[in-house]
C-alpha cells in the first residue's frame, strides 16, 4: 500500500529529495503517486512533521 501525506505537511521538500523513484510532487501539501510509490518508507523516515503514513 502506497504511503500518503496528511494535512500535517508543511511542504518543506525533505521527502522529495529522499524518494528513490520520484513519486512525490510539490504543492501546498505534497502528494505521493501511488502508482510510482514502492513502499520503501524513506520519505516517512525523513519527514520532520510525521505527515507521511502508510
Amino acid at each position: 500500500m502506497a504511503y500518503k501525506i496528511s494535512d500535517e505537511c508543511v511542504a518543506c521538500g525533505t521527502c522529495i529529495s529522499e524518494c528513490p523513484v520520484e513519486a512525490i510532487s510539490e504543492g501546498d501539501i505534497y502528494k505521493i503517486d501511488p502508482d510510482k510509490c514502492v513502499d520503501c518508507g524513506t520519505c516517512a523516515d525523513a519527514c520532520p512533521t510525521g505527515a507521511i503514513k502508510q
